[in-house]
């Protein structure tokens, strides 16, 4: 799977997350955070971004969608791809949470997804920090 190159850039690491969830965006905004190589773009699931992926992806809007050079992953698969991609010890929490048993992990995953706009809200209508050109459309 690829991103379109008109809209990829050079951006090989891409997490896609719902733009109108309070979750989605504190997550991204822990990511921009602890992101300090810039390894991570990041993009609405709602986006011509992600509508533009050259493969057929989830359309469901309550899961994270990680893509790492071609593949993707989504739930816990994609929050762990995207915890390895920073390296240091959060890669290895990334890799060490890989060790829990798939159904457990995006079991525990669609829970939360279910009930995330109940217990966070709504996306806040501010921008997300960070440098903007990790940003696509």
């Amino acid at each position: 799977m690829t991103l379109d190159a008109s809209a990829s850039g050079d951006h090989r690491h891409v997490l896609f997350y719902d733009g109108e969830c309070g979750l989605c965006h504190r997550c991204v905004a822990w990511f921009l955070r602890h992101d300090r190589r810039s390894t991570i773009s990041y993009a609405p699931l709602q986006g011509e971004t992600y509508a533009g992926l050259a493969a057929p992806v989830p359309t469901d809007l309550s899961t994270m969608v990680f893509l790492e050079d071609q593949r993707i992953w989504t739930e816990s698969g994609a929050v762990l791809a995207a915890l390895r991609s920073l390296g240091g010890a959060w890669g290895l929490v990334g890799s060490v949470g890989r060790l829990v048993p798939r159904f457990v992990r995006d079991g525990m995953y669609r829970f939360v997804a279910r009930r995330r706009i109940g217990w966070f809200g709504p996306a806040d209508a501010c921008e997300l920090p960070g440098d903007a050109t990790r940003f696509l459309p």
